[in-house]
Protein backbone atom coordinates (compact mmCIF):
# COMPACT_ATOMS: atom_id res chain seq x y z
CA UNK A 1 0.00 0.00 0.00
CA UNK A 2 1.53 3.32 -1.05
CA UNK A 3 1.17 5.72 1.86
CA UNK A 4 2.83 9.13 1.83
CA UNK A 5 3.92 8.42 5.41
CA UNK A 6 5.57 5.00 6.06
CA UNK A 7 3.48 2.45 7.94
CA UNK A 8 4.10 -1.14 8.94
CA UNK A 9 1.24 -2.94 7.21
CA UNK A 10 0.30 -6.49 6.34
CA UNK A 11 0.32 -6.30 2.55
CA UNK A 12 1.01 -8.46 -0.49
CA UNK A 13 2.09 -7.01 -3.84
CA UNK A 14 2.27 -8.99 -7.09
CA UNK A 15 3.13 -12.30 -5.44
CA UNK A 16 2.93 -15.66 -7.28
CA UNK A 17 -0.04 -17.95 -6.70
CA UNK A 18 1.93 -20.26 -4.40
CA UNK A 19 2.80 -17.35 -2.12
CA UNK A 20 -0.82 -16.20 -2.04
CA UNK A 21 -1.74 -19.75 -0.98
CA UNK A 22 0.75 -19.50 1.86
CA UNK A 23 -0.75 -16.19 3.00
CA UNK A 24 -4.23 -17.71 3.02
CA UNK A 25 -3.06 -20.85 4.82
CA UNK A 26 -1.23 -18.93 7.56
CA UNK A 27 -4.17 -16.90 8.79
CA UNK A 28 -5.38 -17.67 12.32
CA UNK A 29 -8.04 -14.96 12.46
CA UNK A 30 -10.93 -14.49 10.07
CA UNK A 31 -13.53 -11.75 9.88
CA UNK A 32 -16.39 -13.38 7.96
CA UNK A 33 -19.06 -10.99 6.69
CA UNK A 34 -22.19 -12.49 5.17
CA UNK A 35 -25.02 -10.95 3.13
CA UNK A 36 -28.28 -12.70 2.15
CA UNK A 37 -27.81 -11.74 -1.53
CA UNK A 38 -25.84 -9.52 -3.92
CA UNK A 39 -28.40 -6.75 -3.45
CA UNK A 40 -28.55 -6.89 0.35
CA UNK A 41 -27.85 -3.76 2.35
CA UNK A 42 -27.60 -5.52 5.72
CA UNK A 43 -25.83 -8.64 6.93
CA UNK A 44 -23.80 -10.15 9.75
CA UNK A 45 -20.16 -10.37 10.83
CA UNK A 46 -18.46 -13.07 12.89
CA UNK A 47 -14.91 -13.24 14.24
CA UNK A 48 -13.22 -16.65 14.01
CA UNK A 49 -10.00 -17.82 15.65
CA UNK A 50 -8.09 -20.89 14.51
CA UNK A 51 -7.64 -23.34 17.38
CA UNK A 52 -6.44 -26.94 17.57
CA UNK A 53 -10.00 -28.21 17.25
CA UNK A 54 -10.96 -25.98 14.32
CA UNK A 55 -12.34 -22.49 13.92
CA UNK A 56 -13.91 -21.01 17.06
CA UNK A 57 -16.23 -18.01 17.15
CA UNK A 58 -14.92 -15.15 19.23
CA UNK A 59 -18.35 -13.54 19.48
CA UNK A 60 -21.95 -13.79 18.42
CA UNK A 61 -23.02 -12.44 15.05
CA UNK A 62 -22.61 -8.69 14.73
CA UNK A 63 -25.14 -6.82 12.54
CA UNK A 64 -23.61 -4.72 9.75
CA UNK A 65 -24.77 -2.51 6.91
CA UNK A 66 -23.28 -2.53 3.40
CA UNK A 67 -23.55 -0.16 0.51
CA UNK A 68 -26.32 -0.67 -2.03
CA UNK A 69 -25.49 -4.35 -2.39
CA UNK A 70 -22.18 -6.12 -2.99
CA UNK A 71 -19.92 -6.75 -6.01
CA UNK A 72 -16.72 -8.71 -6.56
CA UNK A 73 -13.78 -6.62 -5.37
CA UNK A 74 -10.05 -6.84 -6.00
CA UNK A 75 -8.55 -8.90 -3.20
CA UNK A 76 -6.82 -12.27 -2.76
CA UNK A 77 -9.65 -14.49 -3.95
CA UNK A 78 -9.46 -16.66 -7.06
CA UNK A 79 -12.06 -17.07 -9.81
CA UNK A 80 -14.11 -13.95 -9.12
CA UNK A 81 -14.34 -12.76 -12.73
CA UNK A 82 -18.12 -12.97 -12.93
CA UNK A 83 -20.50 -10.05 -12.46
CA UNK A 84 -21.24 -7.99 -10.52
CA UNK A 85 -17.81 -6.38 -10.31
CA UNK A 86 -16.96 -3.51 -8.02
CA UNK A 87 -16.59 -0.18 -9.86
CA UNK A 88 -15.97 3.36 -8.71
CA UNK A 89 -19.23 5.09 -7.82
CA UNK A 90 -21.45 1.98 -7.83
CA UNK A 91 -21.96 2.32 -4.04
CA UNK A 92 -21.57 -1.46 -3.61
CA UNK A 93 -19.39 -3.07 -0.93
CA UNK A 94 -16.63 -5.34 -2.26
CA UNK A 95 -16.92 -9.13 -1.99
CA UNK A 96 -13.82 -11.31 -1.73
CA UNK A 97 -10.87 -12.05 0.53
CA UNK A 98 -8.98 -9.03 1.81
CA UNK A 99 -6.02 -8.03 3.94
CA UNK A 100 -6.39 -5.24 6.47
CA UNK A 101 -4.67 -1.89 6.54
CA UNK A 102 -4.35 0.29 9.62
CA UNK A 103 -6.90 1.23 12.23
CA UNK A 104 -7.76 4.93 12.08
CA UNK A 105 -9.61 7.38 14.27
CA UNK A 106 -10.09 10.90 15.52
CA UNK A 107 -8.07 10.39 18.72
CA UNK A 108 -4.33 11.03 18.69
CA UNK A 109 -3.65 7.61 20.21
CA UNK A 110 -5.15 4.22 19.34
CA UNK A 111 -7.88 2.75 21.54
CA UNK A 112 -6.70 0.57 24.40
CA UNK A 113 -5.95 -2.96 23.21
CA UNK A 114 -5.37 -2.01 19.56
CA UNK A 115 -2.48 -4.02 18.05
CA UNK A 116 -2.76 -3.06 14.40
CA UNK A 117 -0.94 0.08 13.17
CA UNK A 118 -2.95 3.21 13.93
CA UNK A 119 -3.34 6.45 11.99
CA UNK A 120 -4.78 9.55 13.65
CA UNK A 121 -6.96 11.62 11.33
CA UNK A 122 -6.28 15.32 10.86
CA UNK A 123 -8.27 18.01 9.09
CA UNK A 124 -6.00 17.67 6.04
CA UNK A 125 -6.43 13.90 5.51
CA UNK A 126 -8.21 12.69 2.36
CA UNK A 127 -8.72 9.33 0.68
CA UNK A 128 -8.57 9.97 -3.04
CA UNK A 129 -11.45 8.59 -5.13
CA UNK A 130 -10.71 10.47 -8.36
CA UNK A 131 -9.87 7.63 -10.81
CA UNK A 132 -7.72 9.94 -12.92
CA UNK A 133 -5.51 11.03 -10.02
CA UNK A 134 -2.09 9.46 -9.55
CA UNK A 135 -2.97 9.06 -5.85
CA UNK A 136 -6.22 7.19 -6.63
CA UNK A 137 -7.23 4.91 -3.74
CA UNK A 138 -4.55 6.32 -1.45
CA UNK A 139 -4.72 8.19 1.82
CA UNK A 140 -3.04 11.59 1.39
CA UNK A 141 -2.29 14.27 3.98
CA UNK A 142 -2.29 17.69 2.31
CA UNK A 143 -0.13 20.59 3.49
CA UNK A 144 -1.95 22.97 5.84
CA UNK A 145 -4.28 25.31 4.00
CA UNK A 146 -4.24 23.43 0.68
CA UNK A 147 -7.65 22.95 -0.92
CA UNK A 148 -8.15 19.36 -2.16
CA UNK A 149 -9.90 20.68 -5.28
CA UNK A 150 -6.54 22.05 -6.33
CA UNK A 151 -5.31 18.44 -6.58
CA UNK A 152 -8.26 16.18 -7.41
CA UNK A 153 -11.79 16.18 -8.76
CA UNK A 154 -12.96 14.06 -5.83
CA UNK A 155 -11.60 12.87 -2.47
CA UNK A 156 -13.13 11.52 0.74
CA UNK A 157 -12.51 13.83 3.71
CA UNK A 158 -11.51 11.62 6.63
CA UNK A 159 -12.37 14.07 9.41
CA UNK A 160 -16.13 13.89 8.89
CA UNK A 161 -18.55 16.05 10.87
CA UNK A 162 -20.95 13.10 11.29
CA UNK A 163 -18.40 11.01 13.26
CA UNK A 164 -18.64 7.91 11.06
CA UNK A 165 -14.83 7.69 10.93
CA UNK A 166 -14.27 8.21 14.65
CA UNK A 167 -13.06 4.59 14.52
CA UNK A 168 -12.39 2.49 11.46
CA UNK A 169 -10.14 0.01 9.67
CA UNK A 170 -8.86 0.24 6.11
CA UNK A 171 -9.77 -2.79 3.97
CA UNK A 172 -7.12 -3.53 1.33
CA UNK A 173 -9.38 -3.52 -1.70
CA UNK A 174 -7.90 -2.64 -5.12
CA UNK A 175 -4.45 -1.86 -3.78
CA UNK A 176 -2.07 -4.47 -5.19
CA UNK A 177 -1.87 -2.90 -7.73
CA UNK A 178 -4.37 -0.08 -7.82
CA UNK A 179 -6.57 -0.33 -10.93
CA UNK A 180 -8.19 2.85 -12.22
CA UNK A 181 -11.95 2.87 -11.63
CA UNK A 182 -12.11 -0.42 -9.69
CA UNK A 183 -13.22 1.21 -6.43
CA UNK A 184 -11.60 3.14 -3.62
CA UNK A 185 -11.74 4.14 0.06
CA UNK A 186 -13.16 0.90 1.47
CA UNK A 187 -13.34 0.66 5.27
CA UNK A 188 -14.97 -0.90 8.28
CA UNK A 189 -16.42 2.08 10.15
CA UNK A 190 -19.20 3.21 12.51
CA UNK A 191 -22.72 3.11 11.10
CA UNK A 192 -25.40 5.80 11.15
CA UNK A 193 -27.90 3.19 12.29
CA UNK A 194 -28.83 -0.43 11.62
CA UNK A 195 -30.83 0.36 8.47
CA UNK A 196 -29.04 3.12 6.55
CA UNK A 197 -26.63 1.77 3.89
CA UNK A 198 -23.13 3.11 3.28
CA UNK A 199 -21.78 4.12 -0.12
CA UNK A 200 -19.51 1.06 -0.38
CA UNK A 201 -18.02 0.40 3.03
CA UNK A 202 -19.15 -2.05 5.73
CA UNK A 203 -20.36 -0.37 8.93
CA UNK A 204 -21.43 -1.46 12.39
CA UNK A 205 -22.18 -0.09 15.85
CA UNK A 206 -19.32 1.69 17.62
CA UNK A 207 -19.09 -0.93 20.39
CA UNK A 208 -18.77 -3.68 17.80
CA UNK A 209 -16.02 -2.06 15.76
CA UNK A 210 -14.15 -1.34 18.99
CA UNK A 211 -14.39 -5.03 19.91
CA UNK A 212 -13.16 -5.98 16.43
CA UNK A 213 -10.19 -3.60 16.69
CA UNK A 214 -9.17 -5.01 20.07
CA UNK A 215 -9.50 -8.60 18.85
CA UNK A 216 -7.42 -8.30 15.67
CA UNK A 217 -3.82 -9.46 16.07
CA UNK A 218 -1.35 -8.81 13.22
CA UNK A 219 0.74 -11.80 14.34
CA UNK A 220 -2.21 -14.05 13.44
CA UNK A 221 -2.38 -12.77 9.84
CA UNK A 222 -6.06 -11.72 9.95
CA UNK A 223 -8.13 -11.74 6.78
CA UNK A 224 -11.59 -10.52 5.85
CA UNK A 225 -13.95 -12.73 3.84
CA UNK A 226 -17.02 -10.82 2.67
CA UNK A 227 -19.67 -12.08 0.26
CA UNK A 228 -23.26 -13.21 -0.17
CA UNK A 229 -23.92 -16.36 1.86
CA UNK A 230 -24.04 -18.57 -1.25
CA UNK A 231 -20.47 -17.54 -2.18
CA UNK A 232 -18.92 -17.89 1.27
CA UNK A 233 -18.20 -21.67 1.18
CA UNK A 234 -16.08 -21.25 -1.97
CA UNK A 235 -14.13 -18.36 -0.47
CA UNK A 236 -13.64 -20.10 2.85
CA UNK A 237 -12.39 -23.20 1.06
CA UNK A 238 -9.61 -21.07 -0.45
CA UNK A 239 -8.50 -20.24 3.09
CA UNK A 240 -8.94 -23.82 4.24
CA UNK A 241 -11.88 -23.03 6.54
CA UNK A 242 -14.80 -24.71 4.86
CA UNK A 243 -15.66 -26.76 7.93
CA UNK A 244 -18.24 -25.95 10.57
CA UNK A 245 -17.39 -23.29 13.15
CA UNK A 246 -17.40 -24.10 16.85
CA UNK A 247 -19.27 -21.69 19.13
CA UNK A 248 -17.02 -20.29 21.82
Amino acid sequence: MRWLIPWILITVINLPAATFSNVLAQTRQLVVVSAPSWNSETGNLVMLSKMAGGWVRHSNEVPVVFGHGLAWGRGLQLNSKSEPKKREGDQRSPAGIFLLGPVFGYAKSPPAGCRLPYRAITDQDYFVDDPDAKEYNQWVRLPPGMNPRQRWRSAEKMLRPDGLYELGIVIDHNMNPVIKGAGSAIFFHIWRNAHTPTVGCTAMARKNILELIRWLDPEKNPLVIQAPAAELPKLRAQVGTAGRDVQN
